[in-house]
């Protein structure tokens, strides 16, 4: 019985009713150029601003798909770096977050070069810097060999096992990679609908051990990126998906399960795509605030445990704010960290959360909503 989409006699001949998706097409495509629009009318400043908020964004939530949670001051340290900008809080980053990153900028930085076999490996040897997945070795920079079995997503109790998708023979990989790459790189359709399908494609042959999602994602953005004829990212689709995981998985695995006709996945695509590029309203909101806000307070009396702090905060804090978390990042009292706040609060930049607790939370007044760098947020 041929169960999955890569068994039918067709394959990968897809298909599907452009009638059906044409306005959401065109809605996108609206929503693309008006966005691009928008940010070329910022300063510089305010655009690399953007920039970096954006690509943080999108490393840290295409790795937390994977169940993988980055620290976001390494993430965005890493990208500035990489980028020749400075940020208020430079950190060190971990060899794995330098890897996502590494590959997640030559995707989008470089998204007019070719695709090629080595460009993949490389990517798949930045992910796994250390030649492991957790605690077990993998195959880098190579095609998976299915030394343990065929590569299944699966999920219930041990003996109750339900297979949600299993992907091509090993043996396979190298001849489906190669027919996907020559697609890629010449295939000359609408590059919106060319990244709905090679997400598709790519992520159901699943040529590597691991890494394969991030991998999909990271061909996403570079497509995207060609159809925005720019390689600044102003909007993340990972950071969309990873909202709307549980349906992702879903279609995901009810067009692996189907025939060649993938309009619904299409369709889907598309949808998710509106909502990533409306949701940059939120990171322009925050890069217009941050401005404004040392705009406004250029002549503010503010000593350099604040201005730290304050940057913290303007720029996203991880989770609540409070006296405690204040003296042990500005490394100084509990004391001397109240009266900076205090201070904050006379002056009318910070204010006490309306939601109480245990301890005391303070927020920065005015900031936008869904600004917090933390699971349920920006």
């Amino acid at each position: 019985m041929k169960a999955f989409i890569h068994q039918k006699d067709n394959w990968p001949e897809f298909t599907w009713n452009g009638n059906d998706f044409l306005d959401l097409l065109s809605e996108a495509r609206n929503l693309q150029g008006r966005l691009i629009g928008k940010m070329e009318t910022l300063g510089f400043d305010l655009r690399n601003e953007a920039l970096l908020d954006t690509l943080t964004l999108d490393v840290i939530k295409s790795s937390e798909i994977e169940g993988e949670f980055l620290n976001p001051d390494q993430v965005r340290s890493s990208i500035a770096r990489r980028l020749g900008m400075e940020v208020a809080r430079a950190v060190d980053a971990d060899r794995s977050v330098e890897g996502v990153v590494e590959m997640m900028l030559d995707a989008t930085q470089r998204c007019f070069d070719p695709l090629t076999v080595d460009r993949l490996f490389d990517w798949h040897a930045a992910l796994f810097p250390t030649g492991r997945s957790g605690m077990y070795k993998i195959n880098l920079a190579d095609w998976r060999k299915d030394t343990t079995g065929p590569m299944q997503v699966v999920s219930g109790a041990m003996g109750k096992e339900k297979v949600h998708f299993q992907a091509p023979d090993f043996n396979l990989v190298e001849k489906e990679m190669t027919r996907f790459l020559n697609w890629f790189n010449n295939s000359k359709i609408d590059l919106v609908i060319k990244a709905a399908i090679a997400h598709l494609w790519f992520v159901t042959i699943h040529p590597f051990e691991d890494g394969n999602g991030r991998i999909t994602r990271a061909l996403t953005d570079m497509l995207l990126a060609q159809a925005d004829k720019s390689n600044q990212r102003f909007y993340s689709m990972s950071a969309q998906i990873r909202l709307e995981r549980k349906q992702y998985y879903e279609i995901l695995e009810k067009t692996q399960k189907g025939n060649l006709d993938i309009t619904d996945w299409i369709v889907w695509f598309l949808n998710c795509l509106i909502n990533a590029l409306r949701s940059t309203d939120l990171i322009l909101s925050k890069v217009l605030f941050k401005a404004d806000f040392w705009r406004k307070h250029i002549d503010t009396a503010i000593n350099d445990r604040q201005r730290k702090l304050l940057n913290r905060l303007v720029d996203g804090f991880d989770g609540k704010l409070t006296s405690s978390k204040w003296a042990k990042i500005a490394k100084c009292s509990k004391d001397s960290a109240v009266r900076d706040i205090n201070d904050l609060i006379g002056k009318g930049i910070l204010q006490k959360e309306a939601a109480g607790g245990r301890s005391t939370n303070y927020e920065l007044i005015g900031l936008p909503a869904g600004s917090r760098v933390d699971g349920r947020s920006l």
